[in-house]
């Protein structure tokens, strides 16, 4: 290591030994920066590259050689043969290709320590033929110790700096493993200039063809240095250039650059775009494929069409500039594609005028079609036909089952129209359950009654309201014009009259307008309308009717009673509303409402009392309502033994497992369940004996002709007696007459109600609890003193 560097001090000039360092650090980052641009590439590209960074790093290794040697005072005059010269820079060249392209190979095991062996071989060969080339009259003997102890040095330094490159990033990759590189190739170099000795030998002869020092130097330097520089701008060029275009491509426009109105260039959006390659544009004018294209104005789209390769044509926008292009002044054409604007147009025209559910026309279509139909009928004096439908048992449905399982019916329903009605029908859902069809084409009322006709036997196929408790029904009712209205709003007004008829008088029908209809279907109507609305304008109230113990007298609970105060048309009785609620939806609600209120009102009372309340057929088709029911009691602080739900027969009628097993969760949650109008249903028997109900009720039908019909009595006598069998206390309602209160007390009723006993009120909290002076009951039957009604005050 000291003879190196005794080498260096005293056998070399140290300023050229600066220069070579310079030439080989230049040479070494040129060829780090090709090679680093050779990652970027595909691997076309990738091969030119390497190549490049090989020739930069083999002309580097190759001034960095000669311009050392001619730093070296040997003693002795000093030339140097042209043809090894040259074949020194091939094999420098060479070798450096083969060691980076080795190195490149990442999928191979040691890829960095073989390009790093390759890369001292090549410089240790071009060393050494650089050395033979050398003419002069003097011996050069090699220390193969050293020279081998170089070679190793060599491999070791380029295996390292293989790895760094490929292990650092960015600028610290650049730098670092081209610091390496040059301290590789220096290492190997004035190790092996260390090893050497001249011995002077008078006698050789010297070549005439030979290079003069001053001569190789100059060539030397200018060669690598501008080689150098070229590499460099080539690099930088072309990575401008690819820049560039890379930032064309990926603009989302398509663009084509116009010289004197034809193509001269485009972009690759463009070509992907409309199909069309470069050479199939170049040349030709934009209107070629550019349907209709304006007089460029700067800045300023226009609509047109693209003619693509396929024969499709496309929407677009066109926007026109300028630019200057390869050192002339061009057009570019910024063509953006329209398409998915143009869908999203249709999109959005399509759902303002139609169903989003269920793709039908809606409201504002149907509007604009009802007037089209009766202007061309008018014109043609022809008849029109409007159908307004409405879902029966929709709501409940929809209440009952989900708003998911609404949509679905409400779909299924849309397929049935569109199966049974005309192609030049039209189909309308208005909203909610309710459909509308415009039949503008036949004779009437002759197709109107077959197009009802084929609806009712559609939905009778595909909704057997018996087996589906989803399925519902449909109610129709029909208008004409001219005969019915003149216009589109007094049309669709009877229209709806019609179906509110049919519907009051028993629905799944279809009703055609009639000027003599009576105004029942309008105030039915009406009637629906308001009870939405009665709660949240608190036209509702709840009265208590006391039950009285028949034996004692004593009130042992109250039955709640919903009442309606209707505006202008004053108290509305439950029996007109109730059954209007159950068919529209609108009783869970009330239900709800009511039991909310009940539960809350007994709650305050100073004594233990229960409380009835009613539960509709409806609401058992809720598969929540144990849980609705805890909630009230939770809120309102009821104990559960307090509160008793009455229901009739029919909610047993339809899915009779489904309410058993709702009847079981209610009971286990404390709350008495109670047979209401018993012996007015199909199977009271069997009722009985499926679920052991806490309390009977006997309709108030039979109490009414108790007095005077033996059959009545005979039924009331059977059910009491059933009722004791069976243990289950009976209660009679509706006793209005001392004679009907002493026929059930004989009969042994356990609890009595009705108007003799007490009206309904709204405070039963301010009642008394206890009967008092109570006409005594006849000789024998056992029965105390009737008591008058009195609350007592605690």
């Amino acid at each position: 290591m000291f003879s190196v560097i005794a080498c260096i001090r005293d056998n070399h000039d140290w300023r050229l030994v600066i220069v070579a360092a310079v030439v080989c650090l230049v040479g070494a980052m040129a060829a780090m920066l090709l090679y680093s641009r050779a990652q970027e590439c595909d691997a076309g590209q990738r091969k030119l590259w390497i190549g490049a960074s090989g020739f930069a790093f083999g002309t580097g290794v190759w001034a960095t050689h000669f311009i050392a040697m001619l730093a070296y005072d040997g003693g002795t005059p000093i030339t140097y043969a042209l043809d090894l010269t040259l074949l020194s820079f091939l094999l420098s060249v060479g070798g450096s290709w083969v060691a980076i392209l080795a190195a490149s190979q990442r999928e191979a095991r040691f890829s960095s320590i073989r390009g790093g062996v390759l890369m001292a071989f090549g410089i240790a060969s071009m060393h050494l033929t650089g050395m033979q080339a050398i003419e002069t009259q003097a011996v050069i003997l090699y220390d193969p110790a050293m020279t081998l102890t170089a070679v190793v040095a060599g491999m070791l330094l380029s295996s390292a700096a293989f790895h760094i490159f490929f292990n650092l990033k960015g600028m610290r990759r650049l730098f670092s493993a081209s610091l390496v590189f040059v301290l590789a190739i220096c290492t190997l170099h004035f190790m092996s200039m260390g090893s050497i000795t001249l011995v002077p030998d008078p006698g050789k002869a010297v070549p005439t063809l030979v290079l003069d020092t001053r001569v190789l130097a100059a060539i030397v330097v200018v060669a690598a240095t501008a080689l150098i520089l070229v590499a460099l701008a080539v690099v930088f060029v072309q990575s401008h250039l690819t820049d560039l275009r890379g930032l064309a491509n990926a603009s989302q426009e398509g663009l084509l650059i116009l010289r004197e109105g034809r193509v001269i260039d485009v972009n690759e959006r463009f070509q992907a775009l409309s199909g069309w390659k470069l050479a199939d544009l170049s040349g030709k004018a934009p209107s070629d494929v550019l349907t209709a294209v304006q007089a460029p104005r700067e800045n300023r789209p226009g609509e047109t069409l693209l003619n693509t390769r396929t024969g499709r044509e496309i929407a677009v926008d066109v926007n026109s500039s300028r630019i200057v292009y390869r050192g002339r002044d061009c057009e570019v054409l910024a063509v953006r594609d329209l398409t998915e604007r143009k869908q999203a147009e249709e999109i959005i025209e399509h759902l303002a005028h139609h169903d989003v559910l269920t793709d039908l026309p809606n409201r504002s279509l149907f509007d604009t079609r009802i007037r089209q139909a009766l202007q061309v009928a008018e014109r043609k004096n022809t008849e029109v036909a409007l159908f307004c439908l409405d879902l029966d048992r929709f709501k409940a449905v929809n209440d009952i089952f989900g708003h998911a399982e609404g949509d679905r019916i409400l779909r299924k329903v849309a397929a049935i129209l569109r199966r049974v009605a005309g192609e030049s029908d039209t189909i309308a859902r208005l909203g909610g359950d309710e459909f509308a069809i415009i039949q503008s084409d036949g004779q009437q009322p002759a197709s109107a009654q077959k197009l009802a006709a084929d609806i009712i036997d559609e939905f009778a196929a595909e909704m057997d309201t018996a087996r589906d408790p989803t399925a519902v029904g449909v109610s129709l009712g029909i208008a004409l014009y001219p005969r019915d209205g003149s216009t589109a709003e007094e049309l669709c007004n009877n229209a709806d009259t019609a179906l509110y008829r049919v519907k009051h008088d028993g629905r799944g029908r279809a009703c055609f307008f009639d000027a003599e209809m009576d105004e029942a279907a309008r105030n039915r109507r009406q009637i629906e309308s308001d009870l939405r609305h009665a709660i949240i304008r608190n036209q509702l109230h709840v009265s208590y009717q006391p039950i009285l113990n028949a034996q004692s007298g004593e009130i042992s609970g109250y039955e709640a009673l919903m009442r309606w105060h209707r505006p202008g048309h004053g108290m509305t009785e439950p029996d007109i509303f109730i059954p209007i609620a159950e068919e529209s939806g609108s009783i869970v609600q009330l239900g709800e409402w009511i039991l909310l209120q009940a539960c809350r009102e007994a709650a305050r009372w100073p004594q233990p009392l229960t409380i009835a309340v009613n539960v509709s057929p409806v609401q058992f088709m809720l598969p929540n309502l144990c849980e609705r029911v805890e909630a009230v009691l939770d809120e309102t602080g009821l104990a559960p033994d307090r509160l008793e739900l009455e229901i009739t027969e029919a909610a047993l009628i339809r899915d009779r497992d489904r309410v058993m097993a709702t009847l079981q969760r209610l009971r286990k949650l404390g709350v008495h369940i109670v047979m209401d109008d018993f012996g007015t249903g199909y199977s009271s028997l069997s009722n009985l004996r499926s679920f052991p109900f806490d309390k009977i009720k006997v309709d108030r039908s039979f109490t009414g002709v108790l007095e005077h019909d033996a059959a009545a009595r005979s039924i009331v006598r059977a059910i009491i007696g059933l009722g004791h069998s069976l243990g289950m206390p009976v209660v009679t309602e509706g006793v209005e007459t001392e004679m009907q209160r002493r026929i059930v007390v004989e009969e042994g009723c356990a609890q009595v109600q009705g108007l003799l006993l007490g009206k309904p009120d709204i405070e039963p909290s301010m009642k008394p609890a206890v009967r008092k002076n109570v006409p005594a009951a006849p000789a024998g039957t056992g029965i105390p003193p009737r008591r008058r009604t009195r609350l007592v005050s605690e």
